[in-house]
């Protein structure tokens, strides 16, 4: 990890991005897959998991048994953990409920907006270099609140065939008994237009590699999505004050995820940012995910020296960062000074990682700069809103005139007749 001032930052930033614009080569393999799985169906899906994954399978869906057999491989230590952060996501989920209203005027006019729930959702669960239970809990739990009824997850199997125990545990505890072997683009293709065995759905959540969001991107306007995902972000705020072990700790955390995630720590403190560099050396020793840690830090870890807190705010707010740690002096005080960011936690007891489990709050996040137009996975995500308007005879004819005006001066006359002919006019 190098320590950088902003100005060297914001130049390697500009060069990276424009190495990374060209997509070309990975969107036309990402459009073969997903044409294939629309052509071939499930042939498509079979072959693409042997290439892929190096499994042959002999089905596509989860068996009853094998759901049953996952329980005997996880503990009750797990189990009784997946409950209680279902139980804190759910709390705060549920503030997030939405409710049809109307407002009833005078002479006979009624409007409003009615919320219903998608009717069909499907979650992409990660499966490759990390399994993500948690993932599981945090897109299925918002969806159930909102009323969908129909939610199917995708997730790659193992090398045996099976789905990782922990997710399917995580699936029945969410209340989901539909769960495919599928990974990769073609999962996001098979939920998308639907095979012999894939139910098509509505709209596709949940993060996945490159190949999975390209796919989502592709397949966006035949279905809905939630957001196209990049490699996962961390941004700590530090100064003199912050304790260079938690700090270190943190960019971790989210460096073990894959070797294109990004850990960047802004600090006012010259003497933090030098502590920080011994004390992340010490602890990547320990880490079993040490080689995915190492490159992560090398490609995409920076210490950023600035002069001032309004500095480093300004920074933060033009990175719009997926994850942002203020672990200043008195930070719940500069929460106002944020703008931009998926998630904020404040405070030494308040890292990343409780986030990522056990808070409540979603961890299906905006990344790669979205945090400035786009919020954290919610109920909201999984309903649909309509608008209802009534009007009585009266109410109508007292604005007939003024609609036939508007509607002539577009040289829509159509329009202007449809309110002619029930008005006499």
């Amino acid at each position: 990890m190098n320590i950088v001032s902003k100005k060297a930052f914001e130049e390697l930033k500009i060069a990276k991005r424009s190495l990374t614009n060209n997509n070309f080569a990975l969107d036309q393999k990402v459009l073969e897959i997903i044409n294939c799985v629309r052509e071939e169906g499930d042939k498509a899906l079979y072959r693409y998991t042997a290439i892929f994954d190096g499994v042959h399978l002999e089905q596509l869906t989860v068996t009853h048994e094998e759901f049953k057999e996952a329980r005997n491989f996880v503990t009750e230590d797990f189990v009784k953990s997946i409950r209680k952060a279902k139980s804190n996501i759910i709390a705060f989920h549920e503030v997030q409920l939405e409710q049809s209203w109307f407002i009833n005027q005078e002479d006979g006019i009624t409007l409003g907006q009615q919320v219903t729930p998608i009717d069909s959702v499907g979650i992409y669960v990660p499966g490759g270099k990390a399994v993500y239970p948690s993932t599981v809990l945090m897109n299925v739990l918002p969806a159930k609140l909102a009323g969908v009824e129909k939610i199917a997850i995708v997730t790659p199997p193992q090398a045996n065939g099976k789905v990782n125990p922990h997710v399917l545990v995580a699936a029945q505890e969410s209340g989901v008994d539909t769960v495919y072997k599928i990974g990769g683009a073609q999962a996001i293709a098979a939920l998308a237009y639907g095979t012999e065995t894939v139910e098509k759905v509505a709209k596709i959540t949940g993060p996945g590699n490159t190949y999975v969001a390209r796919a989502k991107k592709w397949v966006f306007g035949d279905v809905a999505i939630d957001m196209i995902a990049g490699p996962s972000e961390i941004c700590i705020l530090a100064d003199e004050t912050s304790n260079a072990v938690f700090v270190a700790a943190d960019l971790l955390s989210q460096a073990e995820h894959d070797e294109q995630a990004c850990a960047i720590c802004v600090t006012t403190s010259q003497s933090l940012a030098n502590n920080l560099i011994g004390e992340l050396n010490e602890q990547i020793s320990h880490l079993e995910r040490v080689d995915i840690v190492k490159k992560s830090i090398a490609n995409n870890g920076y210490i950023i020296v600035v002069d001032t807190l309004q500095e480093a705010f300004e920074f933060i707010n033009e990175l719009a960062p997926e994850h942002l740690q203020l672990m200043i002096d008195r930070a719940i005080e500069h929460l106002p000074s944020i703008r931009n960011a998926g998630a904020i936690f404040i405070g030494d007891y308040s890292p990343e990682a409780l986030g990522d489990y056990m808070a409540g709050p979603n961890h299906t996040l905006p990344t790669n700069g979205t945090a400035a137009f786009s919020s954290p996975l919610g109920v909201y995500d999984f309903v649909k809103k309509s608008s209802v308007i009534h009007y009585s005879k009266k109410a109508f004819d007292e604005v007939a005139t003024d609609i036939i005006t508007i509607a002539e001066a577009e040289s829509l006359t159509a329009h202007a007749n449809a309110i002619k002919v029930r008005g006499g006019l």
